[in-house]
C-alpha cells in the first residue's frame, strides 16, 4: 500500500514538473535530495532516462506489473476493512490502479502509471 501511494504521487510530480515546463532530471536531482526523496524517486524512477536503468527506460516493460500492485493494494484494503482502519489515500490508489490495469497496463510495470496520469497512456494493442 505505501509503494502504490509512494508511485503515483512521485508519477504525480513528475507529471506536474514536465507540465510546468522543468526538466525532468533537473527535478529529479532536487527531489531526490529534498523532503520529496523516496525509493520511487531515488532509486525506481517513473521517467526514462532519469536517474538509474529502471522499467521506465525499457517502456515499463518488466518490473513489478500493475496487475499484481493491484492485487496487493486490493488485500491491503480487505486488511484494513477488516481492522476497521480509515486508508483514504491506499484506496485511492486502489482505484487508479484498478482504472490502468482497465485501460490494459495490467502488464506494465507499475510505474507505468504515469502515463495514465499524464495522459500520455496508449493501451497495447493486444488488449
Amino acid at each position: 500500500m505505501i509503494l502504490g501511494a509512494t508511485m503515483i504521487v512521485t508519477c504525480e510530480a513528475f507529471a506536474m514538473a514536465q507540465k510546468l515546463g522543468l526538466d525532468p532530471a533537473v527535478f529529479h536531482e532536487i527531489a531526490s535530495k529534498a523532503s520529496g526523496q523516496s525509493w520511487s524517486m531515488s532509486v525506481y524512477t517513473p521517467i526514462p532516462g532519469v536517474g538509474p536503468d529502471t522499467p521506465a527506460d525499457h517502456d515499463y516493460d518488466g518490473g513489478f506489473a500493475a496487475a499484481l500492485m493491484l492485487k496487493d493494494l486490493k488485500l491491503a484494503m480487505d486488511a484494513a476493512q477488516t481492522a476497521g482502519a480509515y486508508t483514504p489515500l491506499g484506496s485511492e490508489a486502489e482505484q487508479l490502479y484498478q482504472r490502468f490495469v482497465n485501460l490494459g497496463g495490467g502488464s506494465k510495470d507499475f510505474s507505468g502509471i504515469i502515463k495514465m496520469l499524464d495522459d500520455s497512456w496508449k493501451a497495447p494493442e493486444n488488449t
